[in-house]
């Protein structure tokens, strides 16, 4: 959704949230969790993250602005692609989908051809311009793979439906999905380019994460061409919904969101299901806030780790209950190991979390 505005990053305050001795389960000995800042000597806001280990990652973010790190962050490189002729200012990457240190793909939002894509097989020495929207109705929001060849891109809705780009091939070529299998959005539904998001590829299913249109929705598909949707009881506007979506396995999911207008509402902006997102029930206790995005901790069970620009928070219990940690104000959130959690937002802000 084209409608998110550059939002102010809020502190948030210091909370001593346990970490968990075995997964899933919180020690209240155990010291407060704190994100480590690291630093990129940028000020873009990057809401495309991809780690794709403990020591590399990929940022993609305002400014035609993409990033890499090999040694946990310590120092970055700058390996934005090269806009002949154009202005790099009007260029915002919004989600990036790394497989390796060398090879990744990146997002571009807006309406018409400012929705593009990217793919470098070599690092980011070179880029090539892999897909331009040429629909001034489309607008891109977010992209996953399920795979380091099979990968979706959507966009807000066209002439009524979510659009789907296919890719076969890493992201080297791109076809349109037929939308015969979409259900018919509602009136004012879309994305929110957010985190990279708002669409999810997991278990060998696919999931969408919608607002605009009250209430929030969550589309489910077991092959990317037929949908079924079903309502979430996170209240949607104009700039709220659903956020962010993500499933640990086929029948285990969280999702969350808000309004990105009201950073620090903390009511019905997070839900969990049990049987594929079918059905969504509302967390017992809520994020501290609007939550942008959303990741499970990989080998910790029912750990997960959600972000947004009020502050962050840790789940143990699969989303029924939510816990602040220190120093956490982001926009996107991957957790790549039982250990570790990468996150991003405004300000060239970028840190770990040691779990």
């Amino acid at each position: 959704m084209t409608r998110l505005s550059p939002l102010l990053a809020l502190s948030a305050a210091l909370y001593s949230a346990p970490t968990a001795s075995l997964p899933g389960h919180p020690t209240p000995n155990q010291p407060s969790l704190t994100w480590n800042l690291l630093a990129t000597n940028t000020t873009a806001q990057f809401r495309g993250l991809a780690p794709v280990s403990q020591t590399t990652a990929w940022l993609a973010g305002t400014n035609a602005t993409v990033l890499r790190t090999t040694n946990s962050g310590a120092t970055w490189s700058n390996i934005s692609p090269t806009l002949s002729g154009e202005n790099s200012t009007l260029i915002q990457f919004r989600d990036v989908e790394a497989f390796s240190a060398t090879e990744a793909v990146i997002l571009s939002i807006g309406e018409g051809n400012a929705s593009r894509i990217y793919r470098t097989a070599d690092a980011g020495l070179t880029w090539a311009r892999t897909f331009v929207n040429n629909d001034p109705s489309a607008f891109y929001d977010c992209m996953a793979f399920e795979n380091a060849k099979h990968g979706l891109a959507m966009s807000d809705p066209v002439q009524g439906k979510f659009r789907l780009l296919e890719t076969w091939d890493a992201g080297a070529t791109w076809a349109l999905v037929s939308d015969k299998g979409m259900p018919a959005a509602l009136t004012g539904e879309a994305g929110f380019a957010a985190s990279g998001t708002c669409i999810e590829a997991a278990a060998g299913r696919w999931y969408i994460a919608s607002g605009g249109a009250d209430p929030g929705r969550v589309f489910r598909s077991h092959d990317g061409r037929h949908w079924k949707v079903a309502n979430s009881s996170v209240p949607g506007s104009a700039a709220a919904g659903v956020f962010s979506v993500r499933f640990r396995d086929q029948k285990n999911g969280i999702a969350v969101g808000g309004d990105y207008e009201k950073p620090t509402g903390n009511t019905d902006n997070a839900v969990w299901s049990k049987d594929g997102g079918k059905t969504w029930l509302k967390a017992k206790t809520f994020p501290g806030g609007y939550r942008s995005g959303v990741s499970w901790v990989p080998g910790r069970g029912q750990v997960a780790v959600a972000v947004g620009t009020s502050g962050s928070d840790i789940t143990y219990d699969g989303g029924r209950n939510w816990h602040a940690i220190g120093n956490g104000t982001f926009d996107a959130v991957e957790c790549v190991s039982k250990g570790v959690c990468w996150a991003s937002g405004s300000g060239g802000r970028v840190a770990r979390l040691e779990l």
